[in-house]
């Protein structure tokens, strides 16, 4: 079941980074470029909203059936801190995209309540971006391209 998790993980994060990419870029040159903000980037933004917390379900259970998680019993905090790998996959992979997709949220939600076109489009921007930068900061590269 772990390995069948993990590998929905691994190929469902293609499709978040690819529409928040997407989102990001679409929101960022619409901004910059004063163009109206349409049913279109409601669309998109919405979509990158639903697969990211998608995401968020499918690692949270790949968590909790993650045998590296006894690993917090079997080392304690301070052992799993000192080891960058553990360190990563049970503390940073998991708090910086849950924080992630949280401005995804965030963003989303403060978007709808403005009311002009650049106002909704720079709010998109603003927390897609971020949000971005974090997924793209805490993936474990060496895993998922090696």
């Amino acid at each position: 079941m772990y390995e069948t998790i993990q590998i929905l993980h691994s190929y469902w994060a293609y499709l978040v980074l690819l529409i928040l990419i997407l989102a990001t870029g679409n929101a960022l040159f619409k901004s910059l470029s004063g163009k109206e903000y349409s049913a279109k980037d409601f669309r998109i933004s919405l979509f990158t909203l639903i697969v990211s917390h998608i995401q968020l379900l499918i690692g949270l259970l790949l968590y909790f059936v993650s045998p590296r998680l006894q690993l917090f019993s079997e080392l304690g905090m301070g052992g799993v801190m000192k080891d960058a790998v553990n360190r990563l996959y049970l503390v940073e992979h998991p708090t910086i995209n849950i924080i992630a997709v949280a401005l995804i949220t965030i963003g989303y939600s403060k978007h709808k309540k403005k009311l002009t076109s650049s106002g909704k489009l720079k709010m998109i921007a603003i927390f897609y971006t971020i949000a971005l930068v974090l997924f793209l900061s805490r993936i474990p590269w060496r895993a998922w391209l090696g």
